[in-house]
């Protein structure tokens, strides 16, 4: 950079007039515009995006979905916890388990888990590749507790899953290619005919007076789009609503020692320091350590509700009332939320609006699972 010159005044009169006398230059030409920045999109509900499926692979993944040779005993399937006649999920506050287990969290639904940019409740699975949670479904001990290996041999002893592999590859049946095509069944789990689709699209008989109201008050007055947005309604963030502790995890004289020694085993496997002392769920610090996570969950779809109470990550709300209830009054002791002070009419209009996501069930017929027929050695 050059140095600053202070050039005296009679100096710069002087070539003021000298420049005055020179012939005149063509002003330059302005430089252009820089075109104004667009201000980014207010948050809202979104379109079910179009996923591109397999068609070959979602056939035999669907196959696997309901046969449960992919869990350890051969006692479980997929479906067995994410029943299609319940939401894709079960119709209790907490979740089962693997035989002489039982779960601490609610399971959540798999009706668009595919378009979903975190899995579990503590979010610790990156949502882009759902091959990678049917591997962890399918090989945690307290889910289906299989030996991917063993998943892989089973496969190869049916020869109808043999042949639907043959249509999409050369080799074998094997390893993480057997979840990804589960993972690619998932895919074709998705909401349909949905109201508030088609009143986004343009028809607006398609939600009631009272949904109409009630979507305004969700982006407005009720704040619920700033976390509840994009195509499923989750902003894949993890936040501290203060839900209440579920009972039944510690103190149920029956099943509480199984959600215990579930919950403990949990929180040892992700490496959280002093975890025997726990007895709360302390939901995504057991991922991070960071004090500043303690007790918060990821945010959970809000498509298709009206399938898959109870609510929240250890199903304390029972219904939609309750859920929209809890948030008016700004969540439970901790919560970073602020009350809504909503009138009985707005509560109501949120609901109706809430319901207005869901559309008709999907439900699928299970398919009839094949035998095994043990094949010969080197032979195909």
């Amino acid at each position: 950079m050059k140095p600053h010159v202070i050039v005296p005044l009679a100096c710069a009169l002087a070539a003021g007039v000298a420049l005055a006398q020179a012939p005149a230059t063509p002003p330059a030409a302005p430089a252009p515009a820089a075109p104004a920045a667009q201000a980014p999109a207010a948050p809202d509900i979104l379109p079910l995006p179009e996923q591109k499926i397999d068609a070959k692979q979602a056939e035999l993944g669907k196959f696997l979905f309901f046969d449960k040779r992919l869990s350890g005993d051969a006692a479980l399937s997929c479906a067995t916890c994410h029943d299609p006649k319940k939401g894709w999920g079960e119709d209790a506050a907490l979740g089962k388990g693997y035989p002489a287990s039982e779960n601490f969290r609610n399971t959540p639904t798999i009706l668009n888990a595919t378009l979903k940019s975190r899995y579990h409740w503590d979010g610790r699975l990156d949502g882009s590749d759902p091959g990678t949670l049917v591997r962890d479904q399918i090989t945690e001990a307290v889910f289906m507790n299989a030996d991917g290996r063993l998943v892989q041999e089973r496969v190869k002893q049916v020869p109808e899953y043999v042949e639907l592999w043959k249509t999409f590859r050369k080799d074998d049946p094997n390893g993480m290619r057997i979840f990804n095509i589960v993972g690619e069944f998932i895919k074709t789990v998705t909401s349909k005919n949905v109201p508030y689709d088609k009143f986004k699209a343009g028809d607006a008989a398609a939600i009631s007076d009272d949904a109409k109201t009630g979507y305004e008050l969700f982006k407005g007055k009720a704040g619920c789009v700033v976390c509840h947005n994009g195509p499923v309604g989750s902003d894949g963030k993890l936040h501290k609503t203060g839900v209440p502790e579920n009972p039944q995890v510690l103190s149920d004289p029956e099943h509480g020692p199984l959600r215990a020694i579930t919950m403990l085993r949990h929180y040892s496997t992700s490496g959280m320091p002093n975890y025997m002392n726990a007895r709360t769920d302390v939901g995504f610090y057991a991922i991070t350590k960071a004090q500043k996570d303690m007790g918060k969950f990821n945010t959970p779809s809000i498509r298709d509700l009206k399938y898959t109470a109870p609510y929240m990550h250890n199903g304390m709300l029972k219904t939609l009332d309750e859920v929209v209830e809890f948030y008016s009054k700004g969540g439970g002791k901790g919560s970073e939320l602020k009350p809504l002070g909503l009138s009985a009419a707005e509560k109501k209009s949120l609901v109706a609006f809430l319901e207005s996501l869901s559309g008709d069930p999907v439900v699928i017929d299970p398919p009839k699972i094949p035998d095994y027929r043990v094949r010969e050695f080197g032979k195909n």
